[in-house]
């Protein structure tokens, strides 16, 4: 929260973005090394990605990971990802590649995603040179890098020329910019990592919005009546549980559409922005999945709604609630002091999850 706020200092005096110093200050950070993995500095291209893949020898291939870091295009890069990213090769025994793909300030939706599917099909394109089994492959995220994972799964679905995507992980993802006002928004609005100030603004430099229009979409002013009706059944604050409406939630009414804001915020509706909205068709035919959700995250409904559609279609959910969990606390890993429990109990789930595919 201090580097953001310096951020913020910064970029009112127009001596950098707030993106520019974060992810400077970030990537000070000395990698810290493990003997038992190999990590290498590639790049597919122009994107950069590092691959992780454990020292020890085998003799048939192993399981691959792709890894989406998070951080609303703001926070986050192949550096603050590190020790993730090494633990998870390590203790799965898989090969990890995690990718740089380009953010703000100067790259906003849908470049970051884009990079993303381009380094996910030249990785699966080359599994054999990595040694990695194309029938056990991965996609993994954490908040915006979970959202990524989703739509390279709807992505690559139905390609005939790339093997299929084993399952996908997603940490307190980020799946909607529809609806803002769930009982997550209103209960952990000011928790750090991620409160709604930060995430709106996240929000409006990502996808080109107006600060103006802050109220408008809180109050759901964006949403014309045939829309919401269309897909209230998905998004509606009716399909959380009854559980975690208990903590200060109070359902709000709909505003009056603002049409204008409605034309200048239509991104939303497009699936690599807001993949929880894909068509049955399309969520039926997705992989198994591993979600993991934190109770104090200003976005953690967004992966009881999508654990609700999946396993509405039948498709295979391990769910994992971490109830001392906050948003970020992934980052944490490893941290020394600044470590938390919490990030541990995640990744140990993820590699129990990875390891029995």
């Amino acid at each position: 929260m201090v580097l953001l706020t310096w951020g913020m200092v910064f970029e009112k005096l127009r001596i950098c973005s707030l993106p520019e110093f974060v992810r400077f200050i970030h990537d000070l950070q000395p990698l810290k090394k493990d003997p038992d993995v190999i990590v290498t500095d590639l790049h597919f291209g122009t994107i950069p990605v590092k691959l992780y893949q454990p020292k020890a020898s085998t003799c048939t291939p192993r399981p691959g990971v792709v890894f989406y870091h998070g951080g609303g295009a703001i926070i986050g890069s192949l550096v603050t990802h590190h020790r993730v990213c090494c633990y998870l090769s390590k203790a799965s025994d898989s090969v990890v590649l995690s990718v740089g793909y380009r953010m703000l300030p100067k790259y906003k939706f849908p470049v970051p995603v884009s990079d993303c599917i381009v380094a996910t099909t030249h990785f699966l394109k080359s599994l054999d040179t990595y040694g990695v089994d194309p029938a056990r492959v991965t996609v993994c995220g954490d908040s915006m890098g979970g959202e990524i994972a989703v739509v390279i799964c709807q992505q690559l679905m139905n390609s005939p020329d790339l093997p299929r995507i084993r399952a996908q992980i997603l940490v307190y993802a980020a799946l909607q910019a529809v609806n803002f006002q769930y009982p997550s928004y209103q209960q952990n609005k000011s928790v750090p990592l991620l409160s709604w100030s930060f995430a709106f603004y996240c929000l409006c430099h990502y996808l080109d919005f107006s600060f103006s229009w802050e109220k408008t979409l809180l109050k759901g002013g964006h949403l014309p009546d045939n829309l919401w009706e269309k897909y209230r059944k998905w998004l509606g604050s009716e399909n959380i549980p009854e559980r975690f409406k208990k903590r200060g939630y109070r359902p709000m009414l709909r505003g009056s559409l603002n049409e204008d804001v409605y034309r200048k915020t239509s991104v939303v509706w497009d699936l690599m922005c807001t993949p929880l909205i894909a068509e049955d068709d399309i969520m039926s035919q997705l992989p198994e999945a591993c979600i993991v959700s934190c109770e104090y995250d200003f976005l953690r409904d967004h992966s009881l709604l999508y654990k609700k559609r999946l396993e509405d279609l039948g498709v295979p959910v391990t769910w994992h609630h971490m109830e001392d969990g906050f948003h970020g606390v992934l980052m944490t890993f490893d941290m020394g002091f600044l470590h938390f429990p919490c990030s541990t109990r995640i990744l140990n789930a993820i590699t129990h999850f990875i390891k029995r595919l």
